[in-house]
C-alpha cells in the first residue's frame, strides 16, 4: 500500500469538498482504487470509515471501476460495525443492487441480503436502514422470499422512528403491493 495515499485518506474529513477531492483523485489515478478498497475493508484500521466515504462517491459515479473488488467488499460486509462506516457501505450495497453495469454472483447477493437484513433488525440509523431496504427491494425482484421478509420487517411499529425512516418504509411498502 502506498503510504502517501494512506496519509491522504487519514487526513481527509467528512466535508463534501474533502470527499470529492479524494474521489476525483481516484478517477485521475484509478490504480489507487485497490488501496482504497483495502483500507475500506480493513475494519480494524481506524481510518476505514474515511475510505468508506470516498468509495461511496466513487461507486455513485463510476461503479464499473469497483467491479473487480466486489468480492472483497462483500466478504468484509459483516465486519462493518461503526456508525460512520455503516451508512456508506449500505449505500454501496444499494448502488450494486440497482446497477445495470454490475452482475452480482449468488454469493455476493447472499452477503448483501444477510447484511442488509441485519441492518434492518439491528440498527436505529435511518439512512443505513433506508439504503438497506432499497437494496433488499432490488434483490427481492430476483428472490421473492426477500420481499416477504422485507414486508414483515417494515410492517413493525414506526412510532419511534425518524420521519426519513418512515418515508422510506412507506415508499418501499407501496412498491411491494
Amino acid at each position: 500500500m502506498n503510504a502517501e495515499y494512506y496519509n491522504q485518506i487519514a487526513k481527509s474529513t467528512a466535508h463534501r469538498k474533502s470527499r470529492d477531492e479524494n474521489k476525483d483523485f481516484i478517477f485521475a489515478n484509478p490504480n489507487y482504487l485497490k488501496d482504497l478498497v483495502e483500507i475500506t475493508c480493513d475494519t480494524k484500521d481506524k481510518n476505514h470509515h474515511k475510505a468508506c466515504w470516498i468509495l461511496e462517491l466513487v461507486c455513485q459515479e463510476r461503479i464499473e471501476l469497483f467491479i473487480p473488488y466486489i468480492d472483497t467488499f462483500c466478504e468484509a460486509l459483516p465486519h462493518f460495525k461503526i456508525n460512520p462506516a455503516l451508512r456508506p457501505t449500505s449505500k454501496i450495497c444499494m448502488f450494486l443492487c440497482k446497477s445495470k453495469k454490475v452482475i452480482l454472483t449468488e454469493n455476493q447477493e447472499e452477503k448483501i441480503i444477510e447484511t442488509c437484513l441485519d441492518h434492518l433488525i439491528e440498527t436505529d440509523l435511518a439512512a443505513t436502514a433506508a439504503y438497506s431496504m432499497r437494496a433488499l427491494f432490488e434483490l427481492g425482484k430476483k428472490h421473492s422470499w426477500v420481499n416477504e421478509e422485507l414486508k414483515i420487517l417494515l410492517s413493525r411499529d414506526l412510532h419511534n422512528q425518524s420521519p426519513g425512516y418512515c418515508f422510506a418504509v412507506k415508499d418501499i411498502l407501496k412498491r411491494l403491493k
